[in-house]
């Protein structure tokens, strides 16, 4: 499988450690970069290209996916998620990691590079990597409420429960 990589300088280890653990497991990482230490690199340029590229991926039928690292993940989890087409979870542990793909159709994950171990976060990707979505139809109907959404900008209809309590 095709995997793009991309992160911050906090993520560089992460993602120079994930590049050689891909290609050891029989994946081909696609490395968006960095590829020196700045303190001062701004990751929105490596993430959003990342990101691209799985987006543009998948649009051609090939079934790629993608991991951002960061220091907490979040900022570079916000990126991927700025790019159309692509569901980008913040993963902080198996469970996470899991559910991303199960339930929601991750097509990219996003780690913290500071806030677990080494081992721990490859883990992370390697379940991510290894889990299929379910498929499941209240899945396919939120993902596809989503993918509406961001298609068209008109918000799904409330459920009958929670018609009169807010803002259908």
């Amino acid at each position: 499988m095709r995997v793009h990589l991309g992160s911050d300088h906090a993520g560089l280890d992460l993602k120079d450690h994930l590049t050689a653990w891909l290609t050891d497991h029989g994946h081909e990482p696609v490395d968006h970069g960095p590829f020196v230490h700045d303190p001062d690199d701004d990751y929105p340029c490596f993430c959003l290209r990342a990101a691209v590229g799985v987006a543009e991926d998948r649009e051609a039928g090939l079934d790629s996916l993608g991991v951002v690292i960061g220091g907490s993940g979040n900022g570079e989890q916000m990126s991927a998620n700025k790019v159309a087409g692509i569901r980008c979870a913040l993963v902080w542990s198996d469970e996470t990691a899991v559910l991303a793909r199960e339930h929601n159709d991750a097509n990219m994950v996003s780690v913290g590079g500071r806030m677990h171990e080494l081992e721990e976060m490859t883990r992370f990707v390697e379940k991510f990597l290894a889990t299929p979505f379910s498929g499941e139809a209240r899945h396919v109907r939120r993902i596809d409420q989503l993918t509406s959404y961001e298609a068209t900008g008109v918000l799904p209809p409330l459920p009958p429960s929670a018609v009169g309590r807010g803002d259908a």
